[in-house]
């Protein structure tokens, strides 16, 4: 491998980002894996940020700063530049393609001595963004915090070094100056993401929404309860002007208007209820082209509307965080296989009454790759059964796992007996090695239950029927819902 090209490196650096672990182990290797590697991590410095390393990463900012900028800086006030920094082996900044001024703001409150003093955090502020805003860097990321208010378009070189953004994150309360500074520097905006107060809206968000020329991917996301349904409004009427090249849709925002029928192109659709009324509104919505659809808190009779009227082409879906009844929970799954034939992943809840209509589902959709089993094993059935029947369970799995599907996430309060756990694994002998998550809802207990399941379960590693295996809590899960462990290159 230390001979491989360059180029071939790079791919496999590329490839390796997400693996935290893997990924940074490359860095002291050698030279030449270190100038393929540096690049890499530095094209979003932001992503590994934690509380502890603000203070390195904003070290390293500065490193960048000039002689003439530091003296700039000690003239209006700023006085705990008083490190002297070694110039950097790397012009790392040049390497950004993000940049996160929320996240920017955090590593300069942890260097300002006085909170109170504004003026110290906006000159400094001021002076290391245009570390990162000037002709020698290519921002293709860009998140405004709410309460910004530099002109963003009036730093030197900022059109140039804005030419190709295709992200940008703000929220709608933003200013008219800042507002008119964003909507010149994003016409080649791909994803839009805008985060929706309850007061203090700035209506000429239009502007901004429609100044993109291809607007593929739209985010409306709001922390309130009530929202402003005129303000929505005119949020939404500027929306449907991309209404031909929109393919991704998320919000946890009821609609105002009948926006979604005009997505005629719609491929994603992530729909989140913990603000409105479960959007009762949508079950009448058709999305023929709807390939993932990802729920939370939305109402089933809502999903399996929408699930009908997707002409059979849904190869993803994901539905969470929504109490149902036995019959409620019987219909999204039927309706899932009966519409579904083409469907690769499922994250679902099932309860004892439900195994067996898994069956079905497992028999009607062949194309099955990943399955998420949300266990419900805290309410009581009609039968006052109170214990999941995990060995129902593994023995539908068993016998009806298309030949395809090895990939498995069970999320549960109480734990599978390792007796269950055993037989499934001794009767899975034959099959496609299995990439196995278990994620326990329950902290003190899961590190108890984890060491046993990873003893029992290291067996069956070395038989190969279990390639890969993970235990977690959900606060310490890493992986996003159909993303499993694999091995490394």
């Amino acid at each position: 491998m230390f001979k491989l090209n360059g180029d071939i490196l790079y791919l496999i650096f590329k490839e390796l980002q997400n693996d935290k672990k893997t990924f940074l182990s490359c860095l002291p290797v050698n030279k030449t894996w270190c100038e393929i590697t540096i690049p890499i991590l530095w094209k979003n410095p932001w992503k590994y940020l934690i509380e502890e390393l603000l203070l390195i990463l904003l070290n390293v900012v500065i490193s960048h700063l000039s002689d003439e900028s530091r003296s700039n800086l000690k003239n209006k006030g700023v006085q705990f530049l008083t490190t002297v920094y070694q110039k950097p082996l790397f012009n790392y900044i040049s390497f950004c393609r993000y940049l996160n001024i929320n996240d920017l703001d955090k590593m300069i409150n942890v260097i300002i001595i006085d909170p109170y003093d504004i003026d110290v955090f906006l000159n400094f502020r001021k002076e290391i963004i245009s570390l990162f805003i000037n002709e020698n860097t290519r921002l293709t990321h860009l998140y405004i915090p709410k309460k910004f208010d530099y002109q963003i378009n009036l730093f030197p070189g900022a059109k140039r070094c804005f030419s190709e953004l295709e992200f940008l994150s703000c929220n709608t309360c933003i200013n008219d100056n800042v507002l008119i500074g964003l909507t010149e520097i994003c016409n080649s905006v791909k994803k839009l993401e805008l985060l929706i107060e309850k007061h203090n809206n700035n209506y000429g968000i239009n502007k901004l929404i429609e100044s993109p020329k291809k607007l593929f991917n739209v985010c409306l996301i709001t922390k309130e309860f009530f929202k402003n349904d005129i303000f929505c409004k005119v949020l939404e009427n500027s929306l449907v002007k991309h209404a031909n090249t929109l393919l991704h849709f998320k919000t946890n925002i009821q609609p105002t208007t009948n926006i979604l029928s005009s997505f005629v192109n719609l491929n994603r659709l992530e729909l989140s209820g913990e603000y409105v009324e479960r959007m009762s509104e949508l079950k009448n919505i058709s999305l023929p082209f709807l390939q993932i659809l990802k729920a939370k808190n939305v109402l089933i009779k809502v999903l399996t509307s929408l699930i009908n009227n997707t002409n059979g082409h849904l190869i993803e879906i994901s539905i969470d965080h929504i109490f149902r009844n036995e019959i409620d929970n019987e219909k999204i799954i039927q309706v899932i296989y009966q519409s579904c034939p083409n469907l690769t992943y499922l994250k679902l809840m099932f309860r004892n009454r439900n195994i067996l209509e898994l069956e079905n589902l497992l028999n009607n959709c062949q194309y099955l790759n990943g399955l998420y089993i949300l266990v419900d094993n805290d309410i009581w059935d009609s039968n006052n059964d109170y214990e999941f029947n995990w060995d129902l369970l593994f023995e539908v799995l068993t016998r009806s796992s298309p030949i395809n599907l090895f990939k498995f996430k069970f999320y549960f309060y109480e734990t599978p007996k390792l007796k269950s756990l055993k037989l499934f694994l001794d009767n899975w002998i034959g099959k496609h090695s299995m990439l196995l998550q278990t994620i326990q809802d329950i902290y003190w207990v899961s590190k108890i239950i984890g060491a046993k399941y990873f003893d029992l379960i290291e067996e069956y590693k070395t038989q190969g029927i279990v390639k890969m295996y993970n235990h977690s809590v959900p606060n310490d899960n890493i992986f996003e819902d159909f993303e499993w462990i694999q091995e490394n290159i």
